[in-house]
């Protein structure tokens, strides 16, 4: 897992950083240090959110699950959860437990450790490629494609690329319908939220990195499905992640166009649930994710 160098600064329709040279200082971000066989070491970027974004911590978490596992073996699920908010200014340490070597299957355990005190916890499953009974949902249809859709640069051009349009850009994410944060936003809607994504460059050829960075990108819309089944302003809304997790059914490449369709079933209790799915442009569902973050409304004032 190593980064392209050389690559040249691009920048997005709004002057926002994009690219190869964006996405190799993602590429570099996973590439964490290692301390002892089961330790490692991760930071996050310069310039980061006032907390850690989930998608990297959980990113780092399984490549720090997958350096101990033999590369026979691809991650098929994943289920974490966020413990703390990670403090973006230092490292963040990863101590994995190797739970299970068997014949087919290897199971790890991944803590993330800032000042003493776990801040995410992650539980991975690695197994042989098998043959076996083959099905999945087909894609939906009638949408248009990542070419016909506005991307991020553009949208935030026209000042509604939202919280996302504030950071360097290492995916190229067309988002279909309106988020929760558009001016175009109608209100309440019962339908899925859809986008295309990218990672915005070419990547190795390493399958666990293909798949981290879908781990990475699975975090970035999904409890705003949550919010965009009410007719609620978006602002003031206190959204956390609570738990994650993934399944990972047909191999795919994270630096080719894959459709992302996320929806909230249900919410009650301060809690909504979020659920998504990934397709590949030739429409093999490839993965399926399901999320339950903390959503709470702003307290009424007087």
């Amino acid at each position: 897992m190593s980064a392209e160098t050389g690559s040249s600064p691009q920048t997005a329709a709004d002057g926002r950083p994009r690219g190869q040279a964006v996405l190799d200082d993602l590429v570099a971000l996973l590439d964490l240090e290692r301390l002892e066989d089961n330790l490692f070491r991760g930071v996050s970027p310069p310039e980061s959110l006032p907390r850690v974004f989930g998608g990297q911590v959980a990113a780092q978490a399984l490549v720090a699950a997958g350096r101990t596992v033999p590369e026979d073996r691809g991650v098929h699920s994943l289920h974490a959860y966020f413990i703390r908010p990670g403090d973006p200014s230092i490292p963040i340490v990863y101590e994995t437990e190797r739970v299970r070597d068997g014949r087919s299957f290897t199971t790890r355990r991944v803590l993330a450790i800032q000042r003493g005190e776990p801040i995410f916890a992650l539980s991975a499953s690695f197994q042989m490629a098998q043959e076996g009974l083959v099905h999945s949902e087909p894609m939906p249809l009638g949408l248009p494609g990542p070419d016909d859709v506005e991307d991020l640069g553009e949208r935030a051009l026209r000042g509604d690329g939202g919280w996302l349009a504030n950071l360097p850009r290492p995916l190229d994410i067309r988002l279909i319908d309106e988020p929760i944060w558009s001016q175009r936003r109608t209100g309440a809607s019962d339908e899925p939220m859809r986008l295309w994504l990218r990672a915005d460059g070419v990547l190795p050829a390493d399958p666990l990195l293909h798949v981290c960075l879908l781990t990475y990108a699975s975090d970035l819309t999904l409890l705003g499905s949550v919010v965009a089944r009410h007719d609620v302003p978006s602002t003031g809304i206190q959204m956390a992640s609570l738990d994650h997790a993934m399944w990972f059914h047909e191999p795919f490449r994270a630096d080719e166009w894959l459709l992302y369709e996320c929806f909230s079933p249900a919410a009650s209790g301060g809690r909504g649930l979020g659920s998504g799915r990934f397709f590949t442009a030739d429409g093999r569902l490839v993965a399926t994710t399901m999320q339950e973050g903390l959503v709470r409304l702003p307290k009424a004032s007087g």
